[in-house]
């Protein structure tokens, strides 16, 4: 008897926890212990009602905190109105985020997907078909950085320079070269008139938030105006207010000729999107590329609303004030604990300590260590300690989180 199947009903109402995943997910993720069961802007409650302080936002993602009040409004609203609709149809959703996209970047033209890969899949696809019809096939190439990061398709897997991402996938798609970031040397010697398209993160997320320099950059812009190739920011983690510039590109006074973005578009509700020129655009026509959910109204509402709330001056003014306090602390912290890391790194609020020889290949156990203490960090590699707070924290929480992490490395220390 008990080999019959439950009903749905049965399933649904019988209690979860973190055992369940290893009984019914595939293991591609190997989640902590606590499962959180509510949030409310950087505050966490677990099943157990222990509270964290939540300096990852889901990975850059939910940058307006949990639960914001426009963006849960946005979403009610919408959700009473429009869900889906197939591509043989527009939404009124869709073309005001898409204005207002437009309105605020260098882009003439939006394509909407659901990720970010699917964004980097569909630059790297147009990159190359540009090329093909203004160039011929033989300019396919295309020029990425070791230890870049750009997503789990296959394809976008193959254009990130992380080894340990494409193990046991070969073969793996060609005409792929990886330089080293930051080495405006190896760019060049990587260019060729078969090369489509460079593509690269502003900031590296996955790879150690390592920020690119302006003069990095700068030479990238120039290496493409002289040989035709395209230049795409990869901005999915990065963007969207992230770095105190609504792109980090703003920044950096370096206009690319695609930009992809997502996470932070929609605080948690799926969406991506690829930007780019109505030149460019126009080489992706009916039937070149597309997808079912991609410009969702739901996703959309969200996302408009995400927008709107972030792309204000006195909004971004306070990202800039609130990673000036960050870094402050985590520089102090770093000069307090100099065994355990060696320095301060990144852009804005995204930012990562690294560690020092003596404690390479520890930041998951000192970001287990300060979960403990009720601080949800991230790592980025084994030897940087990263944080990405949502974009609305305040100084009081920066202190918490100092406080915290203190209490995590004392606790690491005396065992």
């Amino acid at each position: 008897m008990n080999d019959l199947p439950r009903t749905l009903h049965e399933t649904t109402v019988a209690p979860v926890t973190r055992q369940t995943f290893d009984a019914v997910m595939v293991p591609t993720y190997a989640p902590t212990t606590m499962v959180p069961v509510r949030g409310l802007g950087l505050d966490v409650w677990d099943q157990t009602g222990k509270q964290y302080l939540d300096f990852t936002a889901g990975i850059a993602v939910t940058s307006l905190g949990h639960a914001h009040p426009a963006i849960v409004a946005a979403l009610v609203q919408q959700a009473g109105q429009l869900w889906h609709l197939g591509n043989g149809y527009t939404n009124e959703p869709v073309l005001r985020l898409a204005r207002a996209l437009t309105e605020a970047t260098f882009a003439d033209r939006v394509f909407f997907c659901n990720s970010g890969a699917e964004a980097n899949e569909a630059a790297f696809k147009l990159a190359r078909k540009y090329a093909h019809e203004k160039s011929g096939p033989q300019r396919s190439r295309i020029v990425s950085c070791v230890n870049a990061f750009h997503g789990r398709t296959l394809f976008t897997v193959s254009v990130g320079g992380q080894p340990k991402y494409t193990e046991g996938f070969a073969p793996l798609p060609g005409g792929i070269t990886h330089i080293p970031f930051n080495d405006i040397d190896a760019a060049r010697a990587a260019a060729g008139d078969d090369v489509c398209a460079f593509v690269v993160e502003p900031v590296q997320g996955e790879g150690g938030v390592m920020p690119a320099t302006a003069a990095y950059l700068q030479a990238l812009r120039a290496l493409c105006d002289e040989t035709g190739a395209l230049l795409i920011f990869d901005e999915v983690q990065c963007g969207v207010g992230r770095t105190g510039a609504l792109y980090a590109y703003m920044n950096y006074g370096v206009v690319p000729d695609m930009l992809t973005t997502a996470k932070a578009l929609g605080n948690g509700y799926p969406i991506g999107a690829m930007l780019t020129t109505s030149a460019i655009a126009a080489h992706f026509g009916p039937g070149a590329h597309g997808t079912t959910y991609g410009g969702n109204p739901l996703a959309c509402a969200v996302a408009l609303a995400v927008l709107e709330t972030i792309n204000t001056p006195a909004f971004l003014s306070r990202v800039n004030e609130a990673a000036a306090l960050l870094r402050q602390t985590l520089n102090t912290i770093a000069s307090d604990y100099p065994q355990v890391f060696s320095g301060v790194r990144g852009s804005g609020l995204m930012l990562g300590m690294v560690l020092a020889d003596g404690w390479r290949g520890r930041a998951k156990e000192i970001s287990k260590a300060a979960e403990t203490e009720g601080l949800m960090v991230l790592i980025a590699g084994m030897d940087v300690l990263r944080f990405l707070p949502a974009l609305t924290v305040s100084d009081i929480q920066i202190a918490q989180a100092g406080q915290l992490l203190r209490r995590a490395l004392d606790q690491l220390a005396g065992a």
